[in-house]
């Protein structure tokens, strides 16, 4: 049963329920807003229903710690992927760190990641997931964390001073030469001073295809069912991405001829979030070795993303947007990092 009552302009509630580890407290502007919510919230509670959302409110994990932040702010929100990884990680790191963050520890803490050497792009990795966790508390539990002291770092708060330690940015092409050792190797063929090559799978070969047709990451190839093809319309759905978005995908000639028939790919089992990162490192390491016995082993299967990428700018007249919208990058400075055009191919269009 929920309590309400009027102060300065809102309307605030009270629920208390015997699922609910201890009360719920919301406010609302509108009372009609309010009472729907209530109402709502009390017919689910009453089939022994607790929303996600309230769950994490009404936690009693110790959300006066960093550690206690992350777990309810995961328990709210639905959270791509990669940043789940990194606050799990942080979870482990930031263990008995106590709220409210302020400024100086922030300072502190970078500092500590460039002890320990991490990349520049692996501090910023990590220095986003959390300012997106403390936006939400800042949100949610202001008592916790009045404000967000990440967003006061300066620019290029990760770079090392001596510039001892610098981001690696992986610009490698893909060679018309490499490109048909890799087919060679994908279709049986051993290399002289090798015993045996790979056993012959039209699954990894029409993977490949698609890596350099389609610029779709690894994992949104694998994850790919019929229902999301349509070949007539030449274009793949995709509901969830790395960002969380859902994007089309349009798709070559090529593509459309190498999707025919296409039923799914088989190395999924059940799909959750283990068994995702399973077939990532298994589908790595095959394809690991079939660059190897191609002769390009510093290769890489997410350099094919990068290469098909350079492709839509060298055999399309396709703007930024338009190819970000292919890709799904979502700032264009990361996009034009995967656009690194060979310097003799930027050469030939100088007259």
């Amino acid at each position: 049963m929920a309590n309400k009552r009027h102060r300065n302009g809102r309307w605030y509630y009270r629920v208390k329920h015997r699922l609910l580890e201890r009360p719920l407290y919301v406010s609302f502007e509108d009372e009609q807003r309010g009472d729907d919510y209530i109402r709502q919230l009390e017919s689910m509670l009453a089939v022994g229903v607790v929303p996600k959302a309230v769950k994490a409110k009404v936690s009693r994990v110790d959300q006066q710690t960093v550690v206690g932040a992350i777990s309810a702010y995961s328990a709210a929100v639905t959270l791509p992927e990669s940043d789940r990884l990194l606050l799990d990680t942080l979870s482990r790191k930031l263990a008995g760190v106590a709220l409210p963050l302020d400024y100086p520890w922030v300072e502190r803490w970078v500092t500590s990641m460039q002890t320990e050497r991490l990349s520049p792009s692996t501090i910023r990795h990590y220095a986003g997931a959390l300012s997106r966790c403390l936006d939400w508390l800042v949100r949610s539990r202001p008592q916790h964390q009045e404000s967000n002291p990440l967003k006061m770092l300066p620019k290029r708060y990760a770079s090392y001073r001596d510039g001892a330690v610098r981001d690696v940015e992986r610009d490698r092409r893909l060679t018309s030469g490499e490109e048909a050792a890799i087919r060679k190797v994908l279709g049986g063929w051993v290399p002289p001073d090798r015993e045996r090559g790979v056993a012959v799978d039209p699954d990894l070969t029409l993977l490949f295809d698609l890596a350099l047709e389609t610029a779709m990451r690894l994992r949104e190839m694998f994850t790919l069912a019929p229902d999301q093809i349509d070949l007539g319309q030449r274009t793949v759905f995709l509901d969830r991405t790395k960002n969380g978005d859902s994007r089309q995908v349009p798709l070559s000639t090529v593509a459309v001829a190498r999707l025919q028939g296409f039923k799914g790919f088989p190395w999924l089992r059940s799909g959750d979030a283990a068994d995702l990162r399973r077939v990532t490192s298994l589908l790595s390491r095959r394809f690991g070795t079939v660059f190897e016995l191609a002769g390009c082993g510093d290769f890489r299967l997410h350099d094919a993303r990068h290469e098909a990428t350079c492709r839509l700018y060298e055999r399309t007249t396709l703007s930024d947007v338009q190819i970000a919208r292919i890709t799904g990058h979502k700032d264009l400075r990361m996009l034009r990092r995967y656009a690194s055009l060979r310097g003799s191919d930027l050469a030939a269009r100088l007259w």
